[in-house]
């Protein structure tokens, strides 16, 4: 089908390839100087889905403080967890087998789908050969360890680049992912 939605990885890292600190600070990342709000907005209009692990929601609900709405308000929001949660009127937790949901997400009728994060769901992702973009932001900060974008496992992808661009301090690039 060629017009499917694809599932596009749209995230920041450091150049040594981290996408938090060990402690899951992101201070390195809000320390750079960027342009606008580097690309986010325009991204933000060509998805109507966000797919998140449980640890990337629960960073979300603890930074944006309380009383705030929803970052993803007016998006689909789905939150991968192996763990009963408490219903939230803004996401859908969701504990099915991950190739089967994507699957179903990628054969509706709507824009692309962003792999918000964490770690972890990015590598299940990446191992299941779920990601067809990727668009990574690399910051030029080194942090030296912390959550790499790419846990070491059993997987391999061939990229093609599609476009670079340039936000004051970040690069990024964005990638199609050879099927």
């Amino acid at each position: 089908m060629e017009d499917q939605r694809k599932v596009v990885l749209f995230i920041a890292m450091s150049l040594d390839g981290y996408i938090a600190t060990e402690e899951d600070t992101l201070e390195w990342l809000f320390k750079v100087e960027g342009e606008g709000d580097n690309g986010y907005t325009e991204f933000y209009e060509t998805i109507d889905t966000v797919l998140m692990g449980r640890r990337t929601y629960e960073w979300i609900l603890e930074h944006m403080g309380r009383g705030s709405e929803f970052p993803y308000q007016g998006k689909e929001c789905y939150v991968f967890s192996t763990t009963a949660h408490t219903p939230d009127s803004s996401v859908v937790f969701v504990q099915e087998d991950i190739p089967s949901f994507v699957k179903k997400l990628k054969n509706q009728h709507g824009k692309n789908i962003w792999l918000a994060g964490g770690g972890e769901l990015i590598r299940s992702f990446l191992k299941e050969k779920l990601i067809d973009e990727m668009r990574i932001t690399v910051a030029p900060v080194v942090i030296g360890k912390g959550i790499p974008l790419f846990k070491p496992d059993d997987y391999h992808l061939e990229l093609s680049l599609k476009q670079t661009k340039q936000y004051n301090q970040f690069v990024e690039l964005h990638y199609e992912v050879k099927k």
